[in-house]
């Protein structure tokens, strides 16, 4: 949820209008996207697994709020004082316990050796190319953190200009980068902390090899964007008053930057900002909360410098601009639920003169990108991606042609420019970056990684099934061939249901060594994303939020029928937003699952908007302190919906203290009262961090060590030795 950072890196799943990640083992956070095919691990148990020992005492409140005339009681409120000696007593006290049964299990070694084997190769992330410079991130195999590094030419040599690894002893300040002068003399990159959302953000001198004296303090940014001259650099930042718009003159204080736009704006509302290729426009974009369901475009012309303009204010709908020239190009689902593609002449920008180049079709617009005055638009078309290139009237050039049916994302360019760059990635199709000439339709492997992957073996599969409500519902399926519909494969089911996020296929060595060990992943579209328009996400927000949870039920059942799995060899995991999900999964159906493993969750939804960037989230969940959205939130809130006495499947909740997005009090409340109402004798985990959290950015190792804890966790519960 949220902004998750600038950086294109080459095995990150960034979808195509939204910068949610989504992975299937959530800890990863998406940098293990990119691996090898592990041999089957040995079957032969070394050891045996650890017995159940009571958790942790922890104190109870009898404490409780009266919402609308509803007695709510919340007995582990104090847990919400993250600082507090007592609350950083519990935390340690459940970390050493969750610790005595990770550390123990036997296969927790041998995964963490395969991960190591799998993951340490070389990584590089889509480049930014600028007046024949290309610049890029990247990690080598030996490194915990990715590089920014430039190269002279396509060609060329491979320079370092900032590397993280000397910034802190632990590894945990990354570096993120933002934008890049036309001349590919000065760079914006972001400095982050652990997890935290927050960055701040430097200029670089490319000719000088070194940081000039000009950054901006520790924040939110929602954008950053050089002028083309290098004279200075408008930013949006968010802050507890909402986002606000700036401008820096290189050279200044930044304490003296002067406030451009966003004033009366709350903190349910975003604003990105960008400056066109020519420097003439900048454009700044109202998102009215984060599910986006009505956008404001706004524009300024530099050279007049006069007042913002209003492009668009007044309508419920989206719309995603970009610049090319002296005409706008907005992606709409403004009666368009699949969405279409308007041209705006900023000569006349008045409404009626706007014209449809692109229409509505059957499949879904993902996303448009610009480049070489051509559009291209990416559909999802049943959940797969096709790309198709366009003049600037709309006239069809030709389809991209993909290596396999997978997805595609970056398709990153220049206005003025003849090339192009795209990431595609599959179930069966490790992560590649492609370098598109636009003119002639030529394309070429820009970076790949040198692994010896063998898919042959992998089995994908679309299946679909139904949901409670009768809806059909898609779900990819990926597991070793061969492997015997019996009923008992150890099986994960991942989902995430929320904020337009489409669920595509993507490579991930997770999913291929999970294969080899027998096991199946299950990858439904439900209802709540963006595979098949607005439509379908508003079939899953507000008061149909629970269509979500149906259909992920749906899901775990059409898999139980049809002798995948059964709910003792069935796990589901889910981080951010689909911790949400596998939280109200487990609550509702608790005989359906024999492991859950939650990550940076949002669980307490009566205040979940109380805290951090909840309130921007309202637009897609509601605010219990709306009386009719009370109503619907707190039947499906996990935390409201524990029973005493139910048996729950076993849980492993994982956070931090640098989540600056999901607050870890939900993790830690819900930790704490699972433990004491279960009636079951399955292990209630919490692994906590105390310097990492939700954003990328983590180094590898500590991401190996938090995936070991996974896998090892789910091999414990569902019988894989």
């Amino acid at each position: 949820m949220g902004n998750a950072g600038s950086m294109r890196t080459a095995d990150c799943r960034r979808h195509s209008g939204s910068t949610t990640i989504i992975c299937l083992w959530p800890a990863l956070a998406c940098l293990i996207g990119l691996s090898v095919a592990a041999p089957a691990l040995s079957q032969e148990r070394s050891a045996a697994p650890p017995a159940f020992q009571p958790p942790p005492e922890t104190r109870r409140e009898e404490f409780a709020d009266t919402l609308h005339s509803v007695l709510i009681p919340d007995p582990y409120r104090w847990l919400e004082d993250q600082e507090s000696p007592e609350t950083r007593a519990w935390i340690d006290a459940q970390n050493a316990y969750a610790r005595s049964f990770l550390d123990s299990l036997p296969v927790r070694q041998r995964v963490k050796t395969r991960l190591e084997e799998l993951v340490r190769v070389d990584r590089i992330a889509i480049p930014t190319a600028r007046n024949g410079r290309y610049f890029f991130a990247m990690r080598k195999a030996d490194q915990d953190l990715y590089v920014i590094y430039m190269r002279e030419g396509v060609k060329g040599k491979d320079e370092v200009l900032i590397d993280p690894h000397a910034m802190s002893a632990d590894k945990s300040v990354s570096v993120d980068m933002y934008d890049v002068s036309r001349d590919g003399k000065l760079l914006c990159y972001g400095v982050r902390e652990g997890g935290q959302d927050e960055e701040r953000i430097r200029l670089f001198d490319v000719e000088a090899r070194a940081d000039l004296a000009d950054s901006l303090p520790k924040a939110v940014y929602l954008g950053v964007s050089l002028m083309p001259d290098k004279s200075g650099v408008y930013y949006s930042r968010y802050g507890p008053e909402g986002a606000r718009v700036y401008y820096h003159a290189m050279g200044t204080d930044p304490a003296a930057d002067v406030q451009v736009f966003g004033e009366g704006y709350g903190p349910d509302k975003g604003i990105g900002v960008g400056v066109s290729e020519d420097g003439r426009y900048l454009v700044a974009v109202v998102w009215h909360g984060s599910a986006g369901q009505k956008t404001e475009v706004h524009l300024q012309d530099l050279v007049v410098k006069g007042p913002f303009k209003v492009v668009v204010d007044d309508v419920d709908a989206r719309f995603s601009p970009q610049m090319g020239g002296d005409k706008m190009f907005m992606v709409t689902d403004w009666n368009s639920p699949n969405g279409r593609v308007l041209c705006v002449d900023l000569k006349d920008p008045a409404r009626e003169s706007w014209k449809e180049i692109v229409p509505e079709s059957k499949a879904t617009i993902e996303g448009m990108s610009l480049a070489g005055g051509r559009l291209f638009v990416n559909y999802l078309d049943n959940v797969v991606s096709k790309v198709k290139v366009f003049e600037v009237d709309g006239k069809f050039v030709r389809d991209i042609a993909l290596p396999s049916l997978g997805s595609v994302s970056g398709m990153a360019g220049q206005w003025s420019s003849d090339e192009a760059f795209y990431l595609f990635t599959s179930f069966h199709v490790p992560t590649t970056i492609y370098r598109y000439e636009i003119e002639k339709g030529n394309q070429e492997v820009w970076a790949e990684l040198n692994v010896p992957v063998d898919t042959d073996k992998l089995e994908v599969k679309q299946v679909w099934y139904t949901s409670k409500d009768g809806t059909k519902v898609p779900m990819f399926l990926v597991y070793k061939k061969g492997v015997e519909l019996d009923g008992d494969n150890p099986t994960v089911l991942t989902g995430y249901g929320g904020f337009n996020t489409s669920m595509t296929p993507y490579f991930s060595s997770m999913q291929v060594t999970w294969a080899e060990m027998g096991g199946v992943t299950a990858v439904p579209n439900l209802r709540g994303g963006g595979e098949f328009g607005e439509e379908w996400h508003r079939a899953g927000m507000f008061e149909k939020k629970q269509n979500v949870f149906d259909d992920f039920i749906a899901a775990a059942e059409w898999l139980i029928a049809n002798n995948y799995t059964n709910s003792s060899r069935l796990a589901i995991s889910g981080g951010s937003n689909g911790g949400l999900l596998v939280g109200a999964a487990m609550v509702q159906r608790p005989d359906l699952f024999e492991a859950v493993v939650c990550t940076y969750p949002l669980l307490d939804m009566l205040r979940y908007h109380k805290f951090l960037m909840g309130q921007f989230w309202v637009s897609e969940y509601g605010s219990a302190d709306d009386p009719e959205q009370f109503g619907y939130i707190r039947a499906y809130s996990p935390y409201h919906n524990v029973k005493k006495g139910v048996e729950y499947p076993a849980t492993l909740f994982i956070t931090g203290d640098s989540d600056t997005r999901v607050a870890p009090l939900h993790a830690r409340k819900m930790a704490a009262l699972l433990q004491a109402e279960s009636g079951s004798q399955e292990p209630v985990l919490l692994l906590y961090d105390t310097k990492l959290g939700h954003s990328g950015g983590r180094p590898i190792s500590k991401l190996i060590e938090d995936v070991a804890d996974e896998m090892s966790f789910a091999c414990w519960q569902l019988g894989v030795e």
